[in-house]
């Protein structure tokens, strides 16, 4: 049985590919957070009341940390080239590219901001220790 193309989709191109960039923009953030595990978790249980000698084990993720960071920049850069490519056509009547993809821009380029922020903890983390 073969399945009918999204509604959405079929009137706006762009839809799908947003979508797919917010999927990417949440999984660089999930990756973010993985590779500084070891660094920037600590430290916000640390501020918000939380410790305990468990603590420590979080530092068994700093193995993961290189590939988790190639996840992180990978996710950026894909979700980065579908969101700022060129759309070859927009439905001007519906209007939704107008609305919805500087929408979608503004909140990649926030989270590219934290997830540079996350990723240069261990640069200034020093400072806090």
């Amino acid at each position: 049985m073969m399945s009918r193309p999204d509604p959405v989709t079929v009137s706006n191109p762009a839809a799908g590919s947003e979508r797919k960039a917010g999927r990417l923009v949440a999984l660089a953030v999930v990756a973010s957070l993985l590779a500084s595990t070891c660094c920037v978790l600590p430290l916000v249980l640390v501020l918000v009341g939380i410790t305990g000698a468990w603590m420590s084990t979080l530092v068994a993720m700093k193995p993961v940390t290189p590939y988790a960071i190639a996840v992180c920049v990978g996710a950026l850069v894909w979700a980065g080239w579908l969101l700022f490519k060129p759309v070859p056509a927009c439905d001007i009547e519906d209007g939704s590219c107008a609305t919805t993809r500087p929408v979608a821009r503004r909140v990649f380029v926030a989270c590219a901001l934290l997830i540079g922020l996350l990723l240069s903890f261990p640069l200034f983390a020093p400072l806090f220790y």
